[in-house]
């Protein structure tokens, strides 16, 4: 069973009244809002991709075992931190039995654990721990979305799912813009994504995008850097491909961008 929107759950932004898409052409409609708090709202109950809402509902149906005493949140996740930040986190989609559970970007499974911990070192969160909606935790100038917003079969969206979730992320860049000056993006399938989302957010591009890596870095014409990390997934993590210090260079370099 899935959160209903107004049931209570923690940081749900949602009520009974929030519109809700079921196409693609009905999420550029009901993405055409003026602040961040509604559209947190609209994202969090769309249901545009029949795939995608199929997939999510049926992995908080069916639960982790280890979870199997535990609520889940079941709907696309909408992003998480502060209204006005100098620094954006894109990541791909959400994990299944983590954000699909907890309704919080990378809450409650191992890539979390090591983003909120770098992001602690790095000042930019109140605590070094993840762990559910309500856990107290808080992030210092920065704010997370996914690239996708429902958890996708496999971890892999679609370039047409990833194509409808594209008019939610272009209105949050574009609310967001004024006061951003970095863009850490975790992985190649995010890299692809935020492009053509900063182009339909009418903003300059550079001439030539140079293809993901780690530690890629660029300045878009007038805004803010755009750096490449390699996702903070286990694939990465538990392989050693990706160190704590290599992360922490990357949040340094995010929260310093004219060092």
């Amino acid at each position: 069973m899935t959160a209903r929107p107004g049931s209570g759950w923690p940081g749900d932004p949602a009520t009974t009244g929030t519109p809700v898409a079921h196409d693609r052409d009905e999420v550029s409609r009901l993405a055409d809002v003026g602040d961040i708090a509604e559209l947190d709202a609209r994202v969090s109950v769309c249901r545009a991709c029949p795939r995608l809402v199929q997939w999510r509902e049926e992995v908080a149906e069916q639960k982790r075992r280890a979870y199997a005493d535990q609520p889940y949140w079941g709907r696309p996740v909408p992003g998480f931190g502060v209204e006005n930040p100098s620094i954006l986190v894109l990541g791909l989609a959400p994990g299944a039995h983590g954000a699909n559970r907890t309704g919080r970007n990378f809450t409650g499974d191992r890539s979390g654990d090591w983003l909120y911990a770098a992001l602690y070192r790095a000042g930019l969160a109140n605590q070094p721990t993840s762990v559910s909606a309500d856990d107290g935790l808080r992030l210092i100038d920065t704010r997370i979305v996914a690239a996708v917003r429902c958890v996708p079969p496999a971890n892999k969206p679609t370039p047409g799912e990833r194509d409808v979730c594209r008019d939610w992320l272009t209105r949050e860049i574009q609310l967001i813009w004024s006061n951003l000056r970095s863009i850490v993006v975790l992985g190649g399938f995010g890299w692809s994504a935020l492009w053509p989302a900063l182009r339909h957010a009418g903003i300059e591009l550079p001439p030539r995008v140079p293809p993901f890596g780690h530690g890629v870095q660029i300045a878009l014409p007038e805004g803010p850097q755009v750096i490449g990390c390699y996702h903070v997934s286990q694939q990465n993590t538990f392989t050693g491909r990706l160190t704590e210090a290599m992360l922490d260079d990357i949040f340094s370099r995010a929260s310093h961008p004219n060092r």
